[in-house]
Parts: C-alpha cells; sequence; structure tokens
C-alpha cells in the first residue's frame, strides 16, 4: 500500500491481519505515483492556506503545479502548499503532477476562495481514544510524524487534533497538570506536559498538516480541565495565534450555566463561539460537540459549524447484537436530508486497530475485538455516510491490517466526492441494510451490509435504486470491475460484513 522502507515500523504487530479475515481487500500502491485526495479544497480570501498534495508511490517524487495563485507556493519536494490566500474570492483550477523514477500523475484540485469551509468531510487523527488524560506534546508531535509515514496522509489524512487535557486542571495536586489555569492577564494557559504549543503547532504546519484543538463552553471540560466560559473570545484569539485549525467545542459542564432543555439555551453557547471565530483571522472549522442535542443537525450550519456530533460517544456505546459502531451508524444514517458541503453529520471516531477503552481510561490500548469484516463495514458505513473520517487508534501500533481498512483511495474518494451527498437509507430490516450515495459523476455508490449472524446473500433492486437500464459495476474495496449489473445488485455477505458498489 506504501513503499516498504516507509512501512517498515507499521509491521511492528507482525501477522496482525486478523485470523478470521478472507482477504486483505485494498490492494498495495504501486512504485508510480498516484494522486489522490479530494478534488476541491476551500480557503477565505487573504487567510493562509496549507495542504499536502496526498500522493503514494516511491519517494523521492516531484511535485509541480501550474494554476496556483501567486501567493501560494508549491515544495516540488515534499508537495506541500503553502501561503496566503487571494484576497478576491473565486475559484482557481490548480493542475497537480506528481513524478518519480516509476512514472507520474496528474489531477486538477480545485481551490475555492470563499465563506463556506469544509466542502469535503475532514480527515485525520484525533487523541481521545488511546492517550485520555495522558496525552502530551511529545505524544502529538510523534503521531503527527507517524501520520506521513505511514502513508495516511497520502491518502488525504490531514488534521492532527488534540482533544481534551492539554490546558490546566484546577485543584488537581498532580504538578504535571496542576497549577494557575491562567496568567495576570486570563489567557489560557497549558499544563507542563505541553512545554511549547505554538512549537507543535508549528511543527504539525511544517509536515503539511492542519492542526485541531478542544475545549468546552463550560467551566470546566469533561475531564474537569479548564474550560472557556466567560473568555470564550480570549481563549478563541490564543487557538488562532497559536495556529489552530480546527475546534472541537463539548458541551460538558455547561449545563450547570444553563440547565435548561430549551432550542435557544442549547444554541446559545455556539451561536457565541460560531461568532467569535467568523471574526478570527485564520480558518478555523468548527465541530460542535453536543451528541445530537435538540436535533442539531437542524441547526448546527446557521450557528458557523462544519460537522456536528448527532450521537453519544461511540467508545461508550456498548455492542449488543451487534458491534457498537452499527448502532451509532443507524442513528446517523437517517440524517441525510441535514449534511452537506461545508455541513457535516459525525458520528464520532473510527475505532480500529489499536485502541483505548473508554470504560477504563487509564488501562493499555488493546486489539480492537472487531472482526476483519466488521472493520470493512465500518469504514463502508463512515464512508458513504459523508462523515468526518477521523481515526482515534494509536499510532505507534498501526499495522498492515488497521491501513488496509483505513487507506483505499477509492472508498475514500466516495466519502471526499465533491457533490457532498450523504447516502440514504433504502432498506433497513433486522438483517440487511442498502444505503445510496449519489455521486459527483452521475453514478451511485451502494451500500450492500448483512446485519445477521450467519453468511447472507443481500439483493438491491433497481427499482428499490431508482435506476435503470445497464450499470458498470465497480468493486472500490478491490479497484476491480465486477461487470455490468442489470436489474439488481447482489452480494453474499459474511456475518456483520459489508460491501460498497460502484454502478456507473
Amino acid at each position: 500500500m506504501i513503499s516498504d522502507v516507509r512501512f517498515a515500523f507499521a509491521l511492528l504487530l507482525a501477522g496482525s491481519a486478523l485470523a478470521d479475515s478472507p482477504e486483505m481487500r485494498t490492494p498495495k500502491a504501486g512504485p508510480a505515483p498516484r494522486l489522490n485526495g479530494p478534488e476541491l479544497t476551500a480557503v477565505r480570501a487573504g487567510h493562509e492556506f496549507i495542504y499536502r498534495i496526498p500522493a503514494t508511490g516511491n519517494r523521492p517524487m516531484r511535485f509541480s503545479a501550474k494554476g496556483l495563485p501567486p501567493s501560494i507556493q508549491l515544495d516540488p519536494a515534499t508537495g506541500i502548499l503553502r501561503g496566503k490566500a487571494p484576497e478576491r474570492e473565486g475559484e482557481h483550477r490548480i493542475a497537480l503532477r506528481a513524478e518519480n523514477s516509476a512514472g507520474h500523475d496528474e489531477r486538477t484540485l480545485k481551490l475555492v476562495v470563499g465563506r463556506t469551509l469544509a466542502l469535503t468531510p475532514p480527515m485525520g487523527w484525533n487523541h481521545w481514544y488511546t492517550h485520555y488524560d495522558r496525552i502530551t506534546q511529545a505524544e502529538m508531535e510523534r503521531s503527527a510524524r507517524q501520520l506521513v509515514d505511514t502513508g495516511m496522509a497520502d491518502y488525504g489524512y490531514q488534521y492532527v487534533s488534540i482533544d481534551d487535557c492539554w490546558m490546566v486542571k484546577p485543584g488537581s495536586n498532580d504538578p504535571e497538570v496542576g497549577g494557575p489555569t491562567r496568567d495576570s492577564a486570563g489567557n489560557i494557559l497549558t499544563n507542563k506536559r505541553f512545554p511549547d504549543i505554538k512549537g507543535m503547532v508549528d511543527r504539525i504546519h511544517g509536515l503539511g498538516l492542519r492542526a485541531g484543538t478542544y475545549t468546552s463552553p463550560g467551566p470546566l471540560t469533561c475531564t474537569k480541565f479548564e474550560g472557556a466560559y466567560n473568555h470564550e473570545e480570549q481563549d478563541a484569539r490564543q487557538i488562532a495565534a497559536w495556529g489552530f485549525d480546527l475546534l472541537k467545542y463539548d458541551w460538558c459542564s455547561y449545563r450547570r450555566i444553563d440547565p435548561a432543555e430549551t432550542l435557544e439555551a442549547r444554541k446559545k453557547p455556539y451561536v457565541l463561539m460560531g461568532a467569535i471565530l467568523e471574526r478570527q483571522n485564520r480558518d478555523i472549522l468548527l465541530n460542535l460537540c453536543q451528541y445530537g442535542m435538540s436535533e442539531v443537525w437542524k441547526w448546527g450550519g446557521e450557528v458557523g459549524g462544519h460537522s456536528w456530533r448527532t450521537t453519544g460517544d461511540l467508545g461508550l456505546e456498548k455492542s449488543a447484537r451487534l458491534p457498537g459502531f452499527y448502532s451509532i451508524a443507524f442513528k446517523n444514517m437517517v440524517l441525510s436530508d441535514y449534511a452537506g458541503p461545508g455541513r457535516w453529520n459525525d458520528p464520532d471516531y473510527i475505532l480500529i486497530g489499536t485502541v483505548g477503552n473508554a470504560f477504563k481510561t487509564g488501562a493499555p490500548p488493546q486489539k480492537t475485538s472487531l472482526t476483519a469484516d466488521e472493520q470493512y463495514s465500518y469504514m463502508s458505513l463512515w464512508s458513504l455516510m459523508a462523515s468526518p473520517l477521523f481515526y482515534s487508534g494509536d499510532m505507534k501500533f498501526l499495522d498492515e491490517f488497521t491501513l488496509n481498512v483505513l487507506c483505499n483511495r477509492e472508498v475514500i474518494a466516495i466519502n471526499q466526492d465533491r457533490l457532498g451527498k450523504q447516502a440514504r437509507v433504502v432498506r433497513k430490516t433486522e438483517d440487511e441494510l442498502v444505503l445510496l450515495k449519489p455521486l459527483a459523476n452521475g453514478g451511485v455508490a451502494v451500500g450492500l451490509f448483512n446485519l445477521s449472524e450467519q453468511k447472507r446473500t443481500v439483493t438491491a433492486s433497481w427499482a428499490e435504486l431508482g435506476l435503470s437500464g445497464a450499470r458498470k459495476n465497480r468493486d472500490p474495496w478491490r479497484y476491480r470491475d465486477r461487470g455490468t449489473a442489470r436489474g439488481l445488485v447482489s452480494l453474499e455477505l459474511p456475518r456483520h460484513g459489508g460491501e460498497i458498489t460502484v454502478l456507473q
């Protein structure tokens, strides 16, 4: 999937492809360049722009770009675009090219300079479900480097996000996290595990990646570290000054400030922060983390949000007959009418590979209990639902199988499709699920899922899918054609297994 040299450390768990896996679905990338990632990206006029061109293939590789605004420069050795967006709104079609000793590849990236950010769902890594309150600056920087070294960045994973616990914890006797929460001017302070947060962000940017952070509108975060209440403007300015590109704003202790359950009360802290971020001199995506209260999908975009959690924490979702990610998906997938460019339903992070235990946050990360088929189903669901794709496993122990699930260019392209449609539910029964996602090229991505405990053939007819005529049938997981489909698609699926087929 990526070159042997860059893949070496990811084989720390040799032979870790799961025993029940019938195959590794995603073929490995070849030595020649292959440009990946979204077909369009956005920035606001005059703001800083950082973009690492996603490209697989052997390194060294040489990049070029025609049609770049003069204020944005390309590093031809790394493929990192960086500079200031033009002062005038408009669209720029940039012809990208990557070449190495094995060949070359070309594609067009549309840069949209305008008000709407996150034209496709953001992708990246978040520390929470692995490191919890143990997170450190060193671990954040190491994980950013690993996002590049494992090749995840070559498929479009871009944001490196610190979650809770970078602040000071009021009243703590732990010298690493206790102490004054703010300086004499009221500016928020980091704890001693983050001695140079501005330097950390600069180093993340130096890799061509973007940095995300976290706080709460309440006086305390979920783990009782310092929140932003009564310091919202000040903290937002500080976050912008440090250079962060994304803010996760977590409800947590805000209920003690206003326990009312009215729509106005639920919206109030997000209206405030959305307006503050809008005034900052840099692009900062806003993720509303308030667990789907008051039907946030109906108003999250109006208050400046770019994505919003539609459910509770996936890590705390207990498995019953089906793994917890399925029940979270069932809640999220019925909200397709409320998603689109710049506004995404967020069903939480991807928890596969080596990951922590949300019920015992002090326990060391362990290999997931999900089967191989369930992990492919997980990624298929999140891609069809146009969900933000944030991995939250341990980057130190990324194995070949986990990367095989996370790094499939055609499955990711379905998630990143420029039309920005979330798949709608075609059929859901106790044993079967069928989803349909329209694509910008006129095709559709169909998800077929077996929810039963035995092998099962799942079929979707043209009448159900709203299709007609013969259709080319593509298997995106294996990069191969399935021939021509007429009147229906039908696949035999293992227990809890899922597949995507693309019909043109």
